[in-house]
């Protein structure tokens, strides 16, 4: 098996890249950088490429293809929550009543917790890119356990006989989390 990397980019660039190549012989992944998560390809005719995350489908700012339920027109969907009695019971004392109090508490939530969902978020990632292209690799295992342990010499260690490539986009992958 070889493992290179052809191709790098939006899914533009990448399509015209693989485009210009043979690929008869099969055994082409691709994967999306946002997510690890393996793409296929070729992409069917008519494919819509993914937008960055907050980009709209139109040019007013409306989100599309949501539900009327909630206040639509403000991004408001409303959506089940299930809590105890004692949960309901303190939400209802609150400031503005229970859907005031449950965005309050989300957003300090999202503001405290930002540098620790990133993390998840790329470890997460990493993992899908290497169940896809490294799990048969040797050390697969304890390159998983570290890189989530989050040691990055170690994970280095683990990694260092898998292809150039696949070490090389790994270390791209985890560039924001084994810095310190």
């Amino acid at each position: 098996m070889r493992y290179q990397r052809i191709a790098t980019g939006s899914y533009p660039e990448v399509a015209q890249a693989l485009a210009a190549l043979d690929l008869s012989d099969g055994g082409l992944l691709v994967f999306d950088d946002a997510t690890g998560s393996q793409v296929d390809y070729p992409w069917p005719e008519g494919y819509v490429w993914p937008q960055p995350a907050g980009e709209s489908d139109d040019h007013n700012g409306e989100l599309t293809g949501i539900p009327s339920v909630g206040r639509p027109k403000l991004g408001v969907v409303a959506r089940e929550v299930t809590l105890l009695p004692r949960h309901w019971e303190w939400l209802a004392q609150q400031r503005g009543g229970a859907s005031a109090a449950l965005r309050r508490l989300v957003d300090e939530a999202r503001r405290n917790t930002v540098e620790q969902d990133n993390e998840r978020r790329i470890k997460e990632n990493c993992y899908r890119f290497m169940s896809a292209i490294a799990g048969s690799l040797p050390g697969y295992e304890e390159a998983v356990r570290t890189l989530f342990a989050q040691d990055g010499r170690i994970f280095s260690e683990r990694i260092a006989q898998w292809p150039d490539d696949i070490q090389a986009h790994l270390a791209w992958m985890t560039r924001n989390i084994f810095t310190r």
